[in-house]
């Protein structure tokens, strides 16, 4: 049986990744859209990772393995075609193919860690922690030492690529492993008296923390947040124990639905040219598209 919470934040996270990459608010509240889109919003990935990462625990067989990376390498190939026509003429073709498209960098990057730690899964818990954190705090260095510009020759250039820091290693095998390792420990939040506060003050640094680096550091973007370490697992775990029983995917399957397809609407000259009612209008195509694609996967295996 399936977990209904998970599936709610699943749709609420796909909807985070929506309005991050819309940036509405750029030109009108640049301070307010900063802290959505580098701030509030980044809570979404590391928070598909942890799930993702939650049920990886039941992977336990060479064969599973087989089975999920095949898996997530088609889901991966398929919806690398449908966009083929956006990276086709990039320079570095190889370098996108083997990182990822914009968005689609998840899927690769889940691909790639979740080699990595099926073969790290019997290592303690202190030593998977202690690998995960250093690895993501190697990311976050990197991409603040080429957000503050702190090199003055061809090596802020490199640090300034995005999937130098962004990738499977620094980003999804942190998260991943965290989700992994909550099945593992049995952790529990929600059945603690202050459970929703905790949570509550977690999404309130990982604001703060943007704001800060907006005053601090400069308006570049940026994906990887200290305070995501603890405000991801400490989300999840209370959508995790509010417990209600399902045994229907199609919200699960929306949701991806929703990740996958969102920028090919967003890149159509008809996007382009919307002047009014601009978010309405996308919903209104986006929400259809979505639905029919969840219907259509259940004729075309790995679809979503």
């Amino acid at each position: 049986m399936r977990n209904l919470s998970i599936d709610v934040l699943k749709i609420v996270l796909a909807f985070f990744v929506v309005f991050l990459h819309m940036q509405l608010l750029k030109n009108s509240y640049p301070l307010v859209n900063y802290l959505s889109v580098n701030g509030l919003f980044r809570l979404a990935v590391p928070i598909f990772l942890i799930i993702t990462g939650y049920y990886f625990f039941y992977v336990d067989q060479i064969s599973k393995l087989r089975k999920w990376l095949l898996r997530t390498l088609v889901l991966y190939a398929i919806w690398m075609i449908i966009y083929i026509y956006y990276w086709k003429d990039e320079d570095h073709i190889l370098l996108t193919i083997l990182f990822g498209y914009h968005h689609l960098w998840y899927l690769i990057g889940t691909f790639f860690s979740g080699i990595v730690l099926y073969f790290l899964r019997n290592q303690s818990t202190i030593k998977l922690i202690c690998l995960a954190v250093l690895l993501f705090l190697t990311g976050y260095a990197i991409q603040i030492l080429g957000n503050l510009h702190y090199f003055k020759d061809e090596t802020d250039s490199v640090l300034n690529i995005y999937f130098l820091y962004r990738n499977f290693l620094f980003v999804c095998f942190p998260f991943l492993t965290v989700g992994f390792l909550i099945n593992r420990q049995k952790a529990e939040i929600a059945s603690l008296k202050y459970g929703p506060l905790l949570t509550v003050l977690a999404v309130l640094c990982v604001i703060a923390e943007a704001y800060f680096n907006y005053k601090n550091i400069g308006s570049e973007s940026t994906d990887i947040l200290i305070s995501l370490l603890f405000a991801c697992p400490l989300l999840f775990l209370y959508f995790k124990n509010k417990y209600i029983k399902t045994s229907s995917k199609f919200l699960a399957n929306l949701s991806t639905a929703i990740y996958v397809v969102h920028p090919l609407i967003m890149k159509s000259d008809f996007y382009e040219n919307i002047t009014s009612f601009k978010v309405l209008i996308f919903l209104g195509i986006l929400l259809p598209v979505s639905f029919a694609l969840v219907y259509i996967s259940k004729k075309i295996k790995y679809l979503l």
